[in-house]
């Protein structure tokens, strides 16, 4: 078998810089990041447990006043309802991802159902052509109109002349 050849003896360093913890040397108060063992305390740390670091500036989530405001133009709150800054979308999204329309379908279901035989309901949510239909039938007869007000005060899918979801 072959031996492994001996190493020769190095002289103990001196600590380097960036290593250990700063200005205390091994055994001695200080060298531990949670303080010296206190009488009662078995785990060390004077008051309870502490987070290692907690109260270094610098280090974690700021604890007072947050981030230092700087001047400039501040952006208001938006208000529910109110313009979003989405041309596609001026009223929001329905919980689907459908943008919602300036029409309202109470408004629009409610015109039809007094207003119907002239087609009034869906030329207020923009459909000219089934507005001419129901002008020119009376509305089916008052039928038609009838219908298509129960249907667009209930349904959820009607749409304005945009395809945007009227809202409720």
């Amino acid at each position: 078998m072959t031996e492994q050849p001996q190493q020769p003896a190095q002289p103990p360093q001196p600590p380097q810089p960036g290593y250990g913890y700063p200005g205390a040397a091994p055994g001695q108060p200080g060298a531990n990041p949670y303080g010296a063992p206190q009488a009662g305390d078995p785990y060390g740390t004077p008051g309870g447990y502490q987070q290692p670091g907690a109260g270094q500036p610098g280090y974690g989530y700021p604890q007072q006043g947050g981030y230092p405001q700087q001047g400039g133009y501040q952006v208001p709150p938006t208000p529910g309802g109110a313009y979003t800054g989405d041309p596609n979308a001026p009223y929001g999204y329905d919980p689907y991802g459908r943008p919602y329309s300036d029409k309202s379908k109470i408004v629009a279901g409610i015109l039809s159902l007094f207003l119907g035989s002239f087609g009034v309901g869906r030329f207020y949510i923009g459909h000219v052509g089934l507005g001419l239909a129901q002008l020119f039938t009376c509305g089916g007869l008052g039928i038609w109109a009838l219908v298509d007000g129960i249907i667009l005060l209930t349904g959820s899918n009607t749409t304005d002349s945009n395809g945007r979801v009227l809202r409720g």
